[in-house]
């Protein structure tokens, strides 16, 4: 968990949104199946899947879909892999110098319990480089990363990543309310 009593105001505060959206989110996974974590409750699910040697692999980084069609539907395990792996982890990796090496992005648990495991190191990580940064450097300019990012503040780039919790942290709680009372 990332320390909160830091003494510059907006890395505490930014830190403070994080504290309670993971705290909201991880309440929602708490004992979470393996059936509910892999649930496609229709058939052209976006997922994670057994591939060479049993190690589950995200089947598709970006779904993409038509101008007149509507945007493919990923599983709960697609969406903690895509906060864990793409957003956290993928931040680690392209914005901070110090990145440890995490190897084959595309590989994620294909359990529930692992599946959050890995969430929340993916979390730790990230967080723990925000505190490090301080008020000062938290509004200056990256340096670098892909995409133009080089040139945004590291607040940005935190406040993108809490509206990706966010956003599929909340589509997480709704399709576990949905497949608990399937059925019904």
């Amino acid at each position: 968990m990332a320390d909160t009593t830091t003494p510059d105001p907006v890395t505490r505060d930014v830190l403070a949104a994080f504290e309670n959206a993971r705290f909201r989110l991880f309440a929602r996974m708490k004992g979470m199946t393996d059936a509910e974590y892999r649930w496609e409750p229709v058939s052209d699910c976006v997922s994670i899947r057994p591939g060479e040697g049993g190690v589950f692999r995200v089947a598709t980084e970006f779904p993409e879909s038509g101008p007149d069609e509507p945007d493919p539907f990923t599983t709960i395990a697609w969406r903690v892999w895509h906060i864990g792996s793409l957003c956290l982890r993928g931040y680690v990796i392209h914005f901070f110098d110090d990145a440890p090496e995490f190897g084959d992005r595309l590989a994620w648990p294909g359990t529930a319990e692992e599946g959050v495991q890995a969430l929340a190191e993916d979390w730790e990580h990230f967080t723990s480089r925000i505190a490090a940064l301080g008020d000062e450097r938290l509004l200056a300019p990256i340096g670098m990363g892909p995409g133009g990012w080089a040139d945004e503040s590291y607040l940005k780039l935190t406040l993108h990543a809490l509206k990706e919790v966010n956003h599929h942290g909340g589509e997480i709680g709704l399709l576990r309310d949905l497949y608990l009372r399937q059925g019904a």
